[in-house]
């Protein structure tokens, strides 16, 4: 078990406590905490390992994922540190790897449906990562951000832990798609009450989203600038036609149309051409990293 922790000592004690129960081990990563979380966690009973400064949720799970591959774990479950997930619900995540059904399990608060306890806010900015999640990844997740996950061993190598912060869910998500890895979802229930984020959601969804489009752009580059820039030109083109059709029976171009129409041309064609580019890129390292 993984519980990534950056100032957590209100809930850590009382998470390792319960965790230890269902888990052979707990791993926290305290991620530069200014407060009592590391002490609290091994007085818990938690093999701690402390990041001198803040370096992400990133980090924190690419740290907690050695340290577990040097305990010898088969499967390695992540849960977020604040209490907000329920440990008994670990056999339920770790059944499907153990079956032989799955290489990851997704714990999804919406597997039903978007929970209309859920506040509204956070059920917009569920459904606009979700989507950006499924075009980065290829893949159909119902809870793209869920902390609570459980992996097989065999995929720690599949992760590139490169996201700074809640990204990471997302990021992780985008590389088991790359790596064809099997992925099922469990429902498991949540706690708003105890959301200790110091972040204003709104910022913070903005934030996650942004970091998914920059990975697209790599990942995905026909259809985050290939598509657009051709629908733009071909839109100038057709404009471009238009204004030649009035040209030719005697009438005046305006000066601002015009304009925009050559805009659009040039704009995205370049959007496209730069589309096709990271593209080749994107296949050539991908290639590379495969030999």
């Amino acid at each position: 078990m993984i519980l990534p922790a950056f100032n957590e000592e209100i809930s850590i004690g009382s998470v390792v406590l319960l965790t230890r129960y269902y888990a052979d081990s707990v791993i926290v990563v305290d991620d530069g905490s200014s407060d009592r979380t590391a002490d609290i966690a091994r007085k818990a009973g938690a093999e701690v390992i402390v990041h001198e400064v803040n370096k992400g949720k990133g980090a924190a799970l690419k740290t907690g994922f050695a340290a577990a591959d040097d305990l010898g774990a088969d499967i390695i479950v992540t849960m977020d540190s604040d209490g907000q997930h329920n440990p008994a619900e670990i056999p339920k995540l770790v059944d499907p790897i153990i079956k032989g059904e799955a290489d990851i399990v997704n714990g999804s608060r919406y597997l039903n449906g978007l929970d209309k306890n859920t506040p509204s806010y956070r059920r917009v900015g569920q459904t606009i990562l979700d989507g950006a999640t499924k075009l980065n990844s290829g893949l159909h997740i119902t809870d793209s951000q869920s902390g609570f996950r459980a992996f097989s061993a065999s995929t720690k190598d599949a992760f590139r832990f490169k996201a700074q912060g809640m990204a990471i869910e997302s990021e992780m998500l985008a590389d088991a798609g790359k790596s064809d890895l099997r992925i099922a979802e469990v429902e498991i229930g949540v706690r708003y009450d105890v959301d200790c984020s110091t972040e204003h959601p709104i910022k913070h969804g903005l934030g996650v989203l942004l970091m998914i489009l920059k990975d697209i752009e790599f990942n995905k580059p026909l259809c985050y600038l290939t598509v657009p820039g051709s629908v733009l030109g071909i839109g100038g083109l057709i404009l471009g036609i238009l204004f030649l059709q009035d040209f030719t029976v005697g009438k005046s171009l305006d000066f601002g149309p015009t304009m925009f129409m050559i805009l659009c041309i040039i704009v995205g064609s370049f959007m496209a051409l730069t589309g096709l580019l990271l593209h080749s890129i994107s296949a050539i390292l991908r290639e590379a990293r495969t030999t």
